[in-house]
């Protein structure tokens, strides 16, 4: 290969990398603000007052829990796609959500 076309290549390969990097950190931001209103959905629902105020924000938390689901495992295929496969990191940084049942128990 020639000197040019090396470094072409390499600008490139340094390009592509520079855009996974960036798609892993979108990723990452995403899930943080998925995780934020799952939280604050959850908090709103151990404040509730009444049986229907309940049933509504239960039924925001589980679709905020969902989100934030949907988010991490987003984050998790990115990993996997630049070859991270040990995901201890992610597990301790960004924890699931509870689910419904649990978080009413932890509140008790």
């Amino acid at each position: 290969m020639s000197g040019r076309r090396g470094e072409g290549l390499q600008r490139i390969e340094k390009e592509i990398a520079g855009e996974k990097a960036a798609a892993l950190g979108r990723a990452g931001e995403h899930l943080e603000h998925a995780l934020a209103e799952a939280r604050g959905a959850g908090s709103r629902l151990l404040d509730a007052r009444d049986d229907r105020e309940r049933e509504r924000l239960t039924e925001a938390y589980v679709a905020a829990r969902r989100r934030a689901l949907e988010a991490r495992l987003a984050l998790l295929i990115q990993r996997e796609a630049l070859g991270l496969r040990r995901h201890a990191t992610v597990d301790q940084q960004f924890p699931e959500p509870p689910t419904v049942d649990r978080l009413l128990r932890a509140s008790r």
